[in-house]
């Protein structure tokens, strides 16, 4: 996964966007590293993580950035050591993850170019456990008469 690096995307000095910059401050450079992100995500299925708080946007320049992007259909809400709030773009593969403590301050705030973002994803070993996770509730439920590895009958 790479990381994007704000250094990278501040103009050089006399970079002839100047009325762009003006207009959109920070949030320029951002999109565009999240369009390189998109294109490396189809090219190589690379996934990209920008860290928003790390970022010295001034005055409505988060606020510019997320409008552009949009809000997508998918929301998701994760509870693990504070509310993880994951909020799908209208640009698919985008993602704003807003990690937040109990208390509710934001920890971190990102944009993750992914299928989906790393923080949904079942852990490996997590994923190991769960056909043994799936087979034991099954036992306890009294379910389990079926037989193992018989396949649903076709209708």
């Amino acid at each position: 996964m790479s990381v994007f690096d704000p250094a990278r995307a501040h103009p050089a000095p006399g970079a002839t966007c100047a009325r762009s910059a003006r207009e959109h401050g920070h949030a320029l450079p951002i999109l565009h590293e999240i369009r390189h992100a998109l294109e490396r995500l189809l090219a190589s299925g690379e996934e990209t993580r920008i860290d928003l708080q790390s970022m010295p946007f001034g005055p409505g320049d988060l606020e510019r950035l997320t409008a552009v992007l949009g809000q997508g259909e998918v929301q998701a809400r994760v509870e693990a050591l504070g509310p993880t709030l994951i909020q799908e773009t209208a640009i698919p593969g985008v993602w704003l993850v807003d990690y937040r403590s109990l208390e509710d301050q934001r920890l971190s705030y990102q944009i993750e170019i992914a299928t989906l973002p790393e923080i949904l994803r079942p852990r490996p070993e997590d994923l190991a456990e769960s056909l043994a996770a799936l087979d034991a509730r099954l036992s306890e439920s009294g379910l389990d008469a079926a037989a193992p590895n018989a396949s649903p009958s076709s209708s």
